[in-house]
Protein backbone atom coordinates (compact mmCIF):
# COMPACT_ATOMS: atom_id res chain seq x y z
CA UNK A 1 0.00 0.00 0.00
CA UNK A 2 2.13 2.59 -1.47
CA UNK A 3 1.22 6.12 -2.47
CA UNK A 4 2.32 8.83 -3.99
CA UNK A 5 4.14 11.97 -2.60
CA UNK A 6 2.04 15.01 -2.57
CA UNK A 7 4.91 17.31 -3.98
CA UNK A 8 5.15 15.73 -7.05
CA UNK A 9 1.69 14.34 -7.89
CA UNK A 10 -1.06 15.43 -9.89
CA UNK A 11 -3.80 17.59 -8.65
CA UNK A 12 -6.32 15.03 -8.28
CA UNK A 13 -4.18 13.11 -5.53
CA UNK A 14 -3.02 16.60 -3.70
CA UNK A 15 -6.70 16.88 -3.72
CA UNK A 16 -6.92 13.45 -2.20
CA UNK A 17 -3.92 14.76 0.16
CA UNK A 18 -5.70 17.33 1.26
CA UNK A 19 -8.50 15.08 2.16
CA UNK A 20 -6.81 13.13 4.46
CA UNK A 21 -5.57 16.23 6.66
CA UNK A 22 -9.09 16.89 7.50
CA UNK A 23 -9.09 14.31 10.38
CA UNK A 24 -6.38 16.46 12.15
CA UNK A 25 -8.28 19.15 12.12
CA UNK A 26 -7.87 21.28 15.76
CA UNK A 27 -10.74 20.65 17.73
CA UNK A 28 -11.65 23.48 20.24
CA UNK A 29 -10.82 23.90 23.55
CA UNK A 30 -14.18 23.74 24.95
CA UNK A 31 -14.79 20.41 23.42
CA UNK A 32 -11.39 19.10 24.41
CA UNK A 33 -12.10 20.69 28.22
CA UNK A 34 -16.07 19.23 28.68
CA UNK A 35 -15.36 15.59 28.96
CA UNK A 36 -13.31 15.71 31.72
CA UNK A 37 -15.50 18.29 33.67
CA UNK A 38 -18.50 16.19 32.89
CA UNK A 39 -16.46 13.21 33.72
CA UNK A 40 -15.46 15.08 37.25
CA UNK A 41 -19.01 16.03 37.81
CA UNK A 42 -20.19 12.28 37.36
CA UNK A 43 -17.61 10.91 39.71
CA UNK A 44 -18.35 13.29 42.23
CA UNK A 45 -22.27 12.10 41.88
CA UNK A 46 -21.27 8.70 42.58
CA UNK A 47 -18.96 9.25 45.14
CA UNK A 48 -21.23 11.23 47.43
CA UNK A 49 -23.42 8.05 47.38
CA UNK A 50 -20.75 5.84 48.30
CA UNK A 51 -19.19 4.22 51.26
CA UNK A 52 -15.02 4.88 50.88
CA UNK A 53 -14.36 2.37 53.57
CA UNK A 54 -16.05 -0.28 51.54
CA UNK A 55 -14.57 1.28 48.03
CA UNK A 56 -10.89 1.36 49.93
CA UNK A 57 -11.82 -2.41 51.22
CA UNK A 58 -12.73 -4.33 48.08
CA UNK A 59 -9.25 -2.40 46.63
CA UNK A 60 -7.40 -3.91 49.19
CA UNK A 61 -8.73 -7.52 48.76
CA UNK A 62 -8.00 -7.39 45.07
CA UNK A 63 -5.28 -9.45 43.02
CA UNK A 64 -3.61 -7.53 41.39
CA UNK A 65 -1.59 -9.19 39.53
CA UNK A 66 -4.38 -11.44 37.95
CA UNK A 67 -6.22 -8.26 37.95
CA UNK A 68 -4.36 -6.77 35.30
CA UNK A 69 -2.61 -9.98 33.82
CA UNK A 70 -6.45 -11.04 33.05
CA UNK A 71 -6.94 -6.84 31.76
CA UNK A 72 -3.66 -7.10 29.63
CA UNK A 73 -4.65 -10.21 27.77
CA UNK A 74 -8.08 -9.34 27.44
CA UNK A 75 -7.19 -5.64 25.61
CA UNK A 76 -4.64 -7.97 23.43
CA UNK A 77 -7.65 -10.40 22.24
CA UNK A 78 -10.49 -7.61 22.07
CA UNK A 79 -7.71 -5.95 19.46
CA UNK A 80 -7.56 -9.27 17.59
CA UNK A 81 -11.53 -9.20 17.02
CA UNK A 82 -11.81 -5.42 16.81
CA UNK A 83 -9.24 -5.47 13.35
CA UNK A 84 -11.57 -8.77 12.32
CA UNK A 85 -14.81 -6.91 12.61
CA UNK A 86 -12.77 -3.29 10.60
CA UNK A 87 -11.36 -6.29 8.67
CA UNK A 88 -14.72 -7.42 7.48
CA UNK A 89 -16.02 -3.96 6.75
CA UNK A 90 -13.02 -2.11 5.45
CA UNK A 91 -11.92 -4.84 2.86
CA UNK A 92 -15.02 -3.72 0.68
CA UNK A 93 -13.06 -0.68 -0.07
CA UNK A 94 -9.30 -1.93 0.00
CA UNK A 95 -9.68 -5.60 -0.84
CA UNK A 96 -5.85 -5.60 -1.02
CA UNK A 97 -5.23 -4.68 3.11
CA UNK A 98 -4.54 -7.88 5.14
CA UNK A 99 -6.32 -8.77 8.51
CA UNK A 100 -2.62 -8.09 10.29
CA UNK A 101 -2.51 -4.26 8.87
CA UNK A 102 -5.70 -3.72 10.84
CA UNK A 103 -4.24 -4.80 13.85
CA UNK A 104 -1.52 -2.77 13.78
CA UNK A 105 -3.92 0.27 12.69
CA UNK A 106 -6.49 -0.27 14.87
CA UNK A 107 -4.08 -0.35 18.09
CA UNK A 108 -2.31 2.95 16.84
CA UNK A 109 -5.73 4.36 16.85
CA UNK A 110 -6.16 3.00 20.82
CA UNK A 111 -3.96 6.48 21.87
CA UNK A 112 -6.15 8.87 20.32
CA UNK A 113 -8.56 6.75 21.48
CA UNK A 114 -8.11 6.95 24.89
CA UNK A 115 -9.26 10.60 24.46
CA UNK A 116 -12.33 9.14 22.91
CA UNK A 117 -13.89 6.25 21.15
CA UNK A 118 -15.02 8.20 17.66
CA UNK A 119 -11.63 10.06 18.18
CA UNK A 120 -9.39 7.04 18.07
CA UNK A 121 -11.92 5.41 14.78
CA UNK A 122 -11.30 8.74 12.83
CA UNK A 123 -7.55 8.34 13.07
CA UNK A 124 -7.89 5.12 11.89
CA UNK A 125 -9.98 6.16 8.78
CA UNK A 126 -6.99 8.69 8.50
CA UNK A 127 -4.61 5.78 8.01
CA UNK A 128 -6.25 3.70 5.78
CA UNK A 129 -6.68 6.48 3.39
CA UNK A 130 -3.19 7.66 3.67
CA UNK A 131 -1.63 4.21 3.43
CA UNK A 132 -3.98 3.19 0.66
CA UNK A 133 -3.67 5.98 -0.67
CA UNK A 134 -7.98 6.05 -1.00
CA UNK A 135 -9.82 9.55 -0.43
CA UNK A 136 -10.76 9.82 3.30
CA UNK A 137 -14.90 10.03 2.11
CA UNK A 138 -14.57 6.63 0.65
CA UNK A 139 -13.29 5.26 3.43
CA UNK A 140 -15.11 6.83 5.85
CA UNK A 141 -18.19 5.23 4.05
CA UNK A 142 -16.71 1.91 5.02
CA UNK A 143 -16.20 3.24 8.29
CA UNK A 144 -20.11 3.68 8.29
CA UNK A 145 -20.72 -0.09 7.14
CA UNK A 146 -18.83 -1.67 10.24
CA UNK A 147 -20.85 0.70 12.71
CA UNK A 148 -23.96 -1.16 10.51
CA UNK A 149 -22.29 -4.15 11.84
CA UNK A 150 -21.72 -3.24 15.52
CA UNK A 151 -25.48 -1.65 15.76
CA UNK A 152 -27.08 -5.12 14.65
CA UNK A 153 -24.81 -7.01 16.76
CA UNK A 154 -26.56 -4.80 19.58
CA UNK A 155 -29.71 -4.78 18.96
CA UNK A 156 -29.29 -8.90 18.37
CA UNK A 157 -28.14 -9.08 21.76
CA UNK A 158 -30.51 -6.67 23.31
CA UNK A 159 -33.35 -8.90 21.75
CA UNK A 160 -32.31 -12.08 23.18
CA UNK A 161 -31.26 -10.60 26.63
CA UNK A 162 -35.05 -9.22 27.16
CA UNK A 163 -36.86 -12.32 27.60
CA UNK A 164 -33.98 -14.16 29.58
CA UNK A 165 -34.10 -10.91 31.78
CA UNK A 166 -38.53 -11.36 32.29
CA UNK A 167 -38.47 -7.90 30.83
CA UNK A 168 -40.78 -7.04 28.43
CA UNK A 169 -39.77 -6.36 24.73
CA UNK A 170 -40.31 -2.30 24.55
CA UNK A 171 -39.29 -0.95 21.69
CA UNK A 172 -37.88 -4.00 20.33
CA UNK A 173 -40.41 -4.24 17.79
CA UNK A 174 -39.95 -0.39 16.15
CA UNK A 175 -36.16 -0.93 16.17
CA UNK A 176 -36.48 -4.43 14.01
CA UNK A 177 -38.42 -2.57 11.65
CA UNK A 178 -36.57 0.89 11.13
CA UNK A 179 -33.39 -2.12 10.86
CA UNK A 180 -35.35 -3.81 8.02
CA UNK A 181 -36.06 -0.36 6.52
CA UNK A 182 -32.66 0.37 6.31
CA UNK A 183 -31.62 -2.69 4.63
CA UNK A 184 -34.28 -2.37 2.25
CA UNK A 185 -32.85 1.07 1.01
CA UNK A 186 -29.59 -0.67 0.68
CA UNK A 187 -31.39 -3.55 -1.80
CA UNK A 188 -32.97 -0.36 -3.55
CA UNK A 189 -29.99 1.44 -4.31
CA UNK A 190 -31.04 4.58 -4.66
CA UNK A 191 -29.33 6.58 -7.54
CA UNK A 192 -28.47 9.83 -5.61
CA UNK A 193 -27.20 8.22 -2.49
CA UNK A 194 -25.81 5.11 -4.19
CA UNK A 195 -23.49 7.91 -6.31
CA UNK A 196 -22.08 9.97 -3.52
CA UNK A 197 -18.79 8.88 -2.36
CA UNK A 198 -19.64 8.87 1.81
CA UNK A 199 -23.09 6.01 1.20
CA UNK A 200 -21.49 4.16 -1.79
CA UNK A 201 -19.54 1.90 0.51
CA UNK A 202 -22.85 1.04 1.80
CA UNK A 203 -24.63 0.09 -1.37
CA UNK A 204 -21.78 -1.46 -2.90
CA UNK A 205 -21.57 -3.96 0.32
CA UNK A 206 -25.20 -4.87 -0.21
CA UNK A 207 -27.33 -6.78 1.93
CA UNK A 208 -24.62 -9.60 1.71
CA UNK A 209 -21.66 -7.48 2.59
CA UNK A 210 -23.78 -6.01 5.61
CA UNK A 211 -24.30 -9.71 6.55
CA UNK A 212 -20.82 -10.73 6.26
CA UNK A 213 -19.79 -7.56 8.67
CA UNK A 214 -22.48 -8.51 11.13
CA UNK A 215 -20.95 -11.93 11.85
CA UNK A 216 -17.81 -10.70 12.12
CA UNK A 217 -18.00 -8.23 14.40
CA UNK A 218 -19.89 -10.65 16.49
CA UNK A 219 -16.29 -11.97 18.25
CA UNK A 220 -15.52 -8.17 19.30
CA UNK A 221 -18.94 -7.73 20.86
CA UNK A 222 -18.70 -11.14 22.60
CA UNK A 223 -15.40 -10.70 23.86
CA UNK A 224 -16.05 -7.05 25.17
CA UNK A 225 -19.25 -8.25 27.03
CA UNK A 226 -17.36 -11.57 28.42
CA UNK A 227 -14.35 -9.23 29.56
CA UNK A 228 -16.31 -6.76 31.50
CA UNK A 229 -18.69 -9.25 33.24
CA UNK A 230 -15.70 -11.29 34.44
CA UNK A 231 -14.23 -7.84 35.72
CA UNK A 232 -16.95 -7.52 37.83
CA UNK A 233 -15.90 -11.14 39.24
CA UNK A 234 -12.74 -10.26 40.50
CA UNK A 235 -14.95 -7.90 42.94
CA UNK A 236 -17.87 -10.62 43.95
CA UNK A 237 -20.33 -8.94 42.47
CA UNK A 238 -22.04 -11.70 40.33
CA UNK A 239 -24.04 -10.16 37.47
CA UNK A 240 -26.94 -12.42 36.28
CA UNK A 241 -26.32 -13.66 32.37
CA UNK A 242 -29.40 -12.03 31.38
CA UNK A 243 -29.38 -8.97 32.87
CA UNK A 244 -25.30 -9.00 31.75
CA UNK A 245 -26.65 -9.31 27.95
CA UNK A 246 -29.06 -6.49 28.30
CA UNK A 247 -27.18 -4.05 30.28
CA UNK A 248 -23.82 -4.41 29.68
CA UNK A 249 -24.15 -3.47 26.02
CA UNK A 250 -25.93 -0.04 26.78
CA UNK A 251 -23.21 0.28 29.30
CA UNK A 252 -20.20 -0.53 26.74
CA UNK A 253 -22.46 1.74 24.00
CA UNK A 254 -22.30 4.90 26.48
CA UNK A 255 -18.72 4.56 27.60
CA UNK A 256 -17.67 5.42 23.79
CA UNK A 257 -19.52 8.34 23.76
CA UNK A 258 -17.63 11.47 23.26
CA UNK A 259 -18.94 12.80 27.00
CA UNK A 260 -16.65 11.82 28.92
CA UNK A 261 -12.38 10.28 28.45
CA UNK A 262 -12.30 6.85 28.40
CA UNK A 263 -15.80 6.40 29.90
CA UNK A 264 -14.57 7.33 33.34
CA UNK A 265 -17.44 8.49 35.44
CA UNK A 266 -20.24 7.33 32.82
CA UNK A 267 -19.05 3.81 33.47
CA UNK A 268 -19.28 4.32 37.39
CA UNK A 269 -22.36 6.39 37.10
CA UNK A 270 -24.45 3.50 34.66
CA UNK A 271 -23.06 0.67 36.66
CA UNK A 272 -24.51 1.92 39.87
CA UNK A 273 -27.84 1.98 38.68
CA UNK A 274 -27.78 -1.24 36.57
CA UNK A 275 -25.91 -3.39 39.30
CA UNK A 276 -25.77 -2.28 42.73
CA UNK A 277 -28.04 -4.90 43.93
CA UNK A 278 -25.46 -7.79 42.91
CA UNK A 279 -22.60 -6.18 45.34
CA UNK A 280 -22.67 -7.33 48.27
CA UNK A 281 -22.80 -5.27 51.47
CA UNK A 282 -25.31 -4.13 54.43
CA UNK A 283 -26.19 -0.56 53.16
CA UNK A 284 -26.51 0.69 49.48
CA UNK A 285 -23.77 2.81 50.06
CA UNK A 286 -20.96 -0.21 51.13
CA UNK A 287 -22.55 -1.53 47.77
CA UNK A 288 -21.91 0.81 45.88
CA UNK A 289 -18.41 1.34 47.50
CA UNK A 290 -17.80 -2.08 46.19
CA UNK A 291 -19.16 -1.49 42.51
CA UNK A 292 -17.18 1.66 42.07
CA UNK A 293 -14.06 0.21 43.23
CA UNK A 294 -14.91 -2.70 40.25
CA UNK A 295 -15.56 -0.19 37.80
CA UNK A 296 -12.43 1.97 39.16
CA UNK A 297 -10.33 -0.49 38.61
CA UNK A 298 -11.21 -2.26 35.44
CA UNK A 299 -11.30 1.43 33.94
CA UNK A 300 -7.56 2.19 35.14
CA UNK A 301 -6.22 -1.48 33.91
CA UNK A 302 -8.09 -1.04 30.31
CA UNK A 303 -6.79 2.24 29.84
CA UNK A 304 -3.12 1.55 31.04
CA UNK A 305 -3.61 -2.00 29.12
CA UNK A 306 -4.70 0.04 26.00
CA UNK A 307 -1.78 2.46 26.31
CA UNK A 308 1.07 0.02 26.06
CA UNK A 309 -0.56 -1.71 23.10
CA UNK A 310 -0.69 1.19 21.23
CA UNK A 311 2.65 2.91 21.98
CA UNK A 312 3.96 -0.52 19.93
CA UNK A 313 1.49 -0.29 17.60
CA UNK A 314 2.24 3.40 16.51
CA UNK A 315 5.43 2.96 16.68
CA UNK A 316 5.09 0.64 13.67
CA UNK A 317 2.79 2.89 11.92
CA UNK A 318 5.21 5.68 11.84
CA UNK A 319 8.03 3.40 10.41
CA UNK A 320 5.06 2.52 7.45
CA UNK A 321 4.42 6.55 7.02
CA UNK A 322 7.91 7.24 7.12
CA UNK A 323 8.36 4.42 4.20
CA UNK A 324 5.69 6.69 1.99
CA UNK A 325 7.58 10.37 2.84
Amino acid sequence: MAGADPSTADPSVQTVATEERSPAAKVSTARKVIPFLVAIALLAFVGSRIDFRAFVAALRGLDYVSFLAFAMAWQIVLLGADALGNYAAYRLTMPEVKLGDFYIFRGASYLPGMVNHHLGQAYLTYLMAKLAGIPVARVAGATLVSYAGWMGCLLGCVTVALPLSGLPLGYVPIILLAGIGYLVVVHLKPARLAKTTLFAPLFEAGLKGHAVSLVARLPHLLVLVLGTWCSYLFFGVDIPIGTALLYLPILLVATTLPITPQGFGTRDALAAMFFARFATGESEAERLGRLTATTTAWGVSITLAGILLGIVCARVVQKRLLALA
